[in-house]
């Protein structure tokens, strides 16, 4: 057999594993890859880690994409998607522009991905969630087993980012837009402590925050330690030091207090609970089976 015969034979044979996978599995499983691609998840890792060693911010902006796609129409990848004919991009609406970042790190990481699994097996979906996690692992959280399987939108869905709570939300908008989600009260608060990493504009913050107050300063940190994944976060919110608005809400003579009490004095319960909402936020409508597509470009549909 000559050598091209034999590329045309693994191509094949690959197509054929990828639908039956597809046509068997319509929940996501954390084992997804591991006859078709085995090494996809090691190689999303070491990529994860090179750009958070490259910017310590990075690790807080692919967990954000990761929020941001999911709340919008489910995670699958839409938020990714360019502007082209028939499709209006989710990525220049008001909750998305100038705040949202990461996806040149996610094409990165998809080429990489394609070429040790020869060939586009992983969704831009899955690389988008894989990353969140080995993100919030880079900076010194918790890991967690992802649920694969997802495949990718073949649509965007700018008018519902409307859905993706504001820096100024009150705590009673926060709950709704979470409910909306099939997210309650524990999810919030856990996934709002994803705000122990990273910055924010300086034009959302509340007055009180003395990085953005001294002016001319056009981002802040969320909390005193933005590139440690830790607890610091909700002491500041205990503090009444929130950085956002939408974070004090949490702390606030409300609902939401103990959790916030509880977890800014047991870093195991803040750890756990957020593995937890995360697994569940990814689950939030998933394309699976037959359903999508895996894209070969992120940024556009096949």
């Amino acid at each position: 057999m000559t050598y091209s015969n034999r590329l045309f034979c693994f191509h094949l044979c690959n197509m054929v594993a990828l639908a039956i996978i597809a046509s068997s599995h319509a929940t996501l499983s954390p084992t997804f890859y591991d006859k078709v691609c085995p090494q996809a998840l090691p190689t999303i890792k070491k990529m994860v880690q090179a750009a958070v060693q490259k910017e310590r911010r990075m690790g807080a902006s692919l967990l954000r994409l990761h929020f941001h796609d999911c709340f919008v129409h489910g995670c699958d990848a839409s938020i990714l998607l360019d502007e082209a004919p028939g499709i209006r991009t989710e990525k220049t609406t008001a909750p998305n522009n100038n705040s949202v970042r990461g996806y040149e790190v996610i094409d990165q990481i998809k080429s990489k991905v394609d070429q040790v699994c020869r060939g586009p097996v992983v969704s831009c979906a899955d690389i988008v969630t894989v990353a969140a996690r080995d993100s919030v692992v880079a900076l010194g959280g918790p890991t967690w087993k992802v649920p694969l399987g997802r495949r990718d939108s073949t649509d965007a869905y700018p008018d519902e980012t409307s859905d993706l709570p504001g820096p100024a939300s009150s705590l009673s908008t926060l709950l709704a837009n979470f409910k909306k989600q099939g997210l309650d009260a524990r999810d919030l608060v856990a996934l709002s402590g994803g705000h122990t990493i990273g910055l924010a504009r300086c034009i959302f913050a509340r007055p009180e925050q003395s990085d953005c107050s001294r002016g001319g300063q056009t981002l802040g940190p969320l909390d005193s330690t933005p590139t440690h994944f830790d607890t610091v976060y909700f002491k500041s919110l205990v503090k009444n030091k929130g950085f956002l608005p939408s974070d004090q809400a949490l702390f606030n003579g409300s609902s939401t207090d103990s959790l916030v009490k509880i977890y800014s004095l047991n870093p195991g319960a803040f750890s756990a609970d957020f593995a937890r909402s995360m697994i569940k936020m990814g689950n939030i409508r998933p394309l699976t089976g037959t359903h999508g597509q895996i894209r070969v470009n992120c940024g556009k549909r096949n």
